[in-house]
């Protein structure tokens, strides 16, 4: 029986000194600066139920609040208009070895092309209305067809339209050539370098642009799983794991109070390893895309000082909302 009970007491004591190491409110408060990320620009919102890699989301949005077509130049320069930080942009190459910027895998969806985006020229796709299969209603009308034409932009025609501002890019497949094509660029055209904020997508693509372009920020998915997972074996006594270290790590707000230290310590830890913290909106099982802070409500669960990014999917309201608070 007194075995036990100083078993008891010793592991009481090794839970008090575990929670006291990882206790945010004896760690500094964050003072920095929250930046934001506008995910493909300020587009036309759309129900996330249900959502798998193979739905054509232009055919399921909200009734439009505004003509803006993602990943076209004016929706960029909307974003960045209401606050944003960093744009993100996706990207495919084209046969003659140029970067469109559109999110779909196939013309399909949001235009009335066929096929492929990387099976054609950038002129075929200048022609095309990224507007074109939008649609609230089922496909009654299609409010923004007509409204797109010509605005497909390749990632040269982006950059050179906003000089000074950041972006970041999706590479939407995973072949290596991709990261080669985005270096070549960045040296071909150095007074865009430090536009091209970061990257990410395709693992392959990533790293290769990070090996030929020092400074890039950039993430993978296996790495973030690596992170999460050991930080959530071990971090509690306040080893950041390798993968964790000098990168950009993407975390749902709903997954970031299970983190130990979230947010004081969780944060102090991040910042001493050298990496940046991008919260996202809240992750759900089987969710595919990339949900945002999207609503005040969400925004208000931000932690105070807090110095990463915000990744949204609707600048228009949350970068006002950031400047009132």
């Amino acid at each position: 029986m007194f075995m036990l009970k100083r078993f008891l007491i010793g592991l009481v004591l090794v839970v008090v000194a575990i929670w006291l190491w990882n206790a945010s409110w004896l760690a500094p408060v964050p003072a920095g600066t929250l930046r934001l990320i506008a995910h493909r620009g300020v587009h036309q919102i759309f129900s996330r139920e249900g959502l798998d890699n193979d739905t054509c989301t232009a055919t399921r949005i909200d009734p439009p609040r505004h003509d803006f077509i993602e990943n076209t130049i004016p929706s960029m320069q909307a974003a960045f208009a209401a606050g944003a930080d960093v744009v993100e942009l996706d990207v495919h190459p084209t046969t003659d070895g140029r970067f469109a910027v559109i999110h779909d895998w196939t013309l399909d969806c949001r235009t009335e092309g066929k096929g492929e985006v990387r099976s054609h020229d950038m002129a075929y796709l200048k022609t095309l209305d990224p507007g074109y299969g939008y649609t609230a209603d089922e496909g009654k009308t299609f409010q923004l067809r007509g409204k797109g034409v010509g605005m497909m932009p390749e990632l040269m025609e982006v950059l050179a339209a906003m000089p000074g501002r950041r972006f970041l890019v999706n590479f939407k497949s995973n072949e290596a050539r991709e990261g080669d094509m985005l270096a070549a660029l960045a040296a071909a055209n150095p007074q865009w370098r430090d536009a091209i904020w970061g990257a990410y997508g395709g693992d392959l693509p990533t790293l290769r642009a990070a090996s030929l372009m020092p400074g890039l920020e950039v993430w993978t998915r296996g790495g973030l799983m690596k992170c999460f997972t050991r930080y959530l074996a071990y971090g509690w006594t306040g080893i950041v794991p390798p993968a964790c270290r000098d990168t950009e790590v993407m975390l749902p707000i709903n997954v970031a109070p299970w983190l130990w230290g979230w947010p004081n310590r969780f944060l102090d830890r991040m910042a001493k390893a050298g990496s940046t913290v991008i919260l996202l909106g809240p992750y759900g099982a089987g969710d595919t895309g990339t949900a945002g802070i999207d609503d005040v409500a969400l925004l208000a669960r931000v932690p105070p000082g807090f110095g990463g990014y915000v990744w949204t999917n609707r600048i228009e309201l949350i970068g006002p909302a950031l400047k009132a608070r």
